[in-house]
């Protein structure tokens, strides 16, 4: 049987399947936005790139000890394109699994991942609890601050940078714009 090019709605669903928290809902949207703003600028397939960042934590809710392998029998029953199976697994390089992120979208999946959970810690710390008047400067302020979003991994962030070729400080700008395009979805438009 062939495999199918999943739409996001159908993406959407699966979702939605394995997921309740609203937390991780807002999670995978944020990085579904960023993906695709990444893709724009690369000029790649926007909805392709998005729909990976929308269930790249799709098995990490029910299994949370298979997060990133549990992935792939899922979507091999739903029939998904191993490159899109292959991208989600590589988010977890070094974490919680062995898939080396090669391409591209690969690596702009590894890199944002850690790196949206930190903007958004950072956004609600701020007087306005908003990502729509926030900028790189502001996360670096919070980079090296240990006790800050203690779960985030700064080492993939910045490992992730090196494999895109670009600065760091350019990778969170370009995350943050991504994240804005979402800000009322995913809980951070604030005050403003």
């Amino acid at each position: 049987m062939d495999n199918v090019v999943p739409t996001r709605e159908e993406a959407f669903a699966l979702l939605k399947k394995y997921n309740g928290h609203d937390a991780h809902i807002k999670h995978a949207l944020a990085v579904e936005a960023v993906m695709m703003h990444f893709a724009g600028l690369l000029g790649e397939d926007k909805e392709k790139w998005g729909i990976i960042g929308l269930v790249h934590d799709l098995d990490y809710e029910m299994y949370p000890d298979q997060h990133c392998k549990k992935v792939r029998e899922i979507l091999t029953e739903e029939k998904w394109p191993e490159e899109y199976i292959r991208a989600i697994q590589s988010h977890g390089w070094g974490l919680c699994g062995d898939v080396e992120p090669v391409h591209r979208m690969e690596k702009v999946l590894y890199t944002i991942d850690e790196l949206t959970g930190l903007i958004a810690a950072t956004a609600l710390v701020r007087p306005s609890k908003s990502i729509l008047d926030m900028k790189a400067k502001s996360v670096r302020k919070k980079w090296n601050q240990k006790g800050f979003a203690a779960g985030v991994n700064r080492e993939v962030i910045e490992k992730g940078a090196q494999l895109l070729g670009m600065e760091l400080n350019q990778v969170i700008e370009e995350t943050i714009k991504g994240m804005q395009s979402v800000a009322e979805e995913i809980g951070l438009r604030g005050n403003l």
